[in-house]
């Protein structure tokens, strides 16, 4: 090897020593001069204080310094070199951080003061851009862990550390009256002439539509509630597909408990209204039941209606898979079926505050991808030995963040399923309850459940309802 050859080698050797002691992004001349103009003008602070947090900063006294300013600054007091220093000394940081004569430096480093926003940009970029780095290195070390982690669960924590990467950081939302004003008559004005749609998403019950002032808006987190069997899925589900045919929405549910052909088979068997019993056991269908059958496939077939049926799923993975969903298609209606099948972050905490993790958790996923979020939850047995079997607010099992966090409650009793003993004329009606509206009236109503077809509908209005009222163990129906 030559001298030359041996130069051209030293010298790519070292591109690859410096290539694996990379710096982290940082801009220290940012950080200095963001500080500098706070000491001079803490006016500046309100400027940015919704982009910055002290984690954002690279060089430790920097984020240490801006700890301080922050705590004097809160307190409503004047913020300078001085008082800096003094606030450093009670943190017991003032020698770590260079002192009196490092604050000096700062506070003659500025630039520009008119920039301070541009600063905190530079900085908070920069951060972010740090933590890309540790998640993709942690990830790196997750891809290489095959051992006793599954890789769709490795691919889930991996989903799930990237989209945090833009969560908790300050924004400034402010809105003055004036503005809000002015958008919000646009706004009615838009809708009232047609120029923009409605927003809200009729469920196609018309009963239920009236009270919930035209039906489910998004952001909302809806919960149906019932004792088991009374029929929680099948209005779901009819609502969902209601929403997916008639409105064009595009619809996920979670169903952790029914597989994707269960699903599947109650869909087409309300749409193509076969028997469900013909239409899980095929060998029953009659030859004049196939029209109906292809009919009911090309309709549902033509529905934004999308399923997973993995189970035991925790709010992280539903917000992974739920956001994923969103991308591919849209979403304005996500359908979790059901509460009592879902698990907390950490399965090891108490239940309580697991079930509060995840209503919060699907009431803050509905805002931020602005869908609809329909959460089905079952409640105590204890309604049985009332009376008056509707359920109540205070019924829902486990947890009062369930009533808290909806925005929207509905219950549904179906006395025949709770009293067998009724006549033929209670078999197909459903009472309902409307306990909870955030923004509108409450209030009941009467629906039709084809239990043929797992599905429910308006009551027919040439349809007399059951009037008389039969006496049971539970009390008046």
């Amino acid at each position: 090897m030559n001298a030359t050859t041996r130069t051209e080698a030293e010298a790519m050797a070292g591109d690859q020593m410096l290539g694996s002691l990379r710096i982290p992004p940082h801009s220290a001349e940012a950080e200095s001069a963001l500080l500098g103009g706070l000491l001079l003008d803490n006016r500046m602070w309100d400027h940015v204080a919704d982009v910055l947090k002290a984690s954002d900063f690279y060089r430790y006294e920097h984020s240490t310094i801006w700890t301080a300013i922050e705590a004097l600054i809160l307190a409503n007091k004047n913020c300078d070199v001085v008082t800096v220093f003094t606030q450093l000394q009670s943190m017991g940081k003032a020698a770590e951080v260079g002192g009196l004569e490092y604050l000096n430096a700062l506070a003659q480093f500025t630039p520009s003061v008119r920039s301070m926003r541009g600063y905190a940009e530079t900085i908070r970029e920069r951060s972010l851009s740090r933590a890309l780095i540790s998640v993709a290195d942690e990830i790196s070390t997750q891809a290489f862990n095959d051992k006793g982690v599954p890789v769709a669960e490795r691919i889930d924590i991996a989903t799930s550390q990237i989209t945090k990467l833009l969560e908790g950081a300050p924004r400034d939302d402010w809105q003055d009256a004036q503005q809000g004003m002015v958008e919000l008559l646009d706004h009615i004005s838009a809708q009232s002439t047609g120029d923009e749609p409605e927003d809200f998403m009729a469920t196609g019950l018309y009963d239920l539509d009236e009270i919930l002032n035209g039906g489910f808006r998004p952001g909302q987190l809806v919960v149906i509630g019932a004792r088991p069997s009374m029929g929680k899925t099948a209005l779901a589900l009819t609502i969902g597909l209601n929403m997916a045919l008639e409105g064009k929405y595009p619809v996920g549910m979670f169903s952790m408990e029914m597989t994707k052909r269960e699903v599947n088979e109650r869909l087409l068997s309300m749409k193509s209204h076969i028997h469900l019993t013909r239409v899980q056991r095929p060998k029953y269908l009659k030859d004049f039941d196939w029209p109906n059958i292809t009919s009911g496939v090309e309709l549902v077939g033509r529905a934004p209606f999308a399923v997973s049926d993995q189970t035991g799923l925790n709010i992280n993975q539903v917000r992974v898979k739920a956001k994923a969903l969103a991308r591919r298609t849209g979403l304005k209606l996500l359908i979790v079926d059901y509460l009592g099948l879902m698990s907390g972050a950490d399965p090891k905490m108490p239940r309580v505050y697991q079930l509060e993790e995840i209503t919060k958790g699907l009431k803050s996923l509905g805002k931020e991808l602005g869908c609809a979020v329909l959460l089905l939850a079952q409640i105590n047995r204890k309604v049985e030995e009332r009376v008056d079997q509707m359920p109540v607010l205070s019924d829902f099992r486990d947890s009062g963040s369930i009533e808290q966090d909806a925005d929207i409650v509905i219950f549904v009793h179906r006395p025949h399923k709770a009293t067998p003993t009724l006549g033929d004329e209670w078999k197909y009606l459903a009472k309902a309850s409307v306990a909870k509206n955030r923004n509108g009236p409450l209030g009941y109503l009467d629906l039709m459940y084809v239990g043929e077809n797992t599905r429910f509908k308006d009551w027919p209005a040439d349809q007399e309802k059951p009037k008389s009222l039969v006496r049971t163990k539970g009390g008046d129906l």
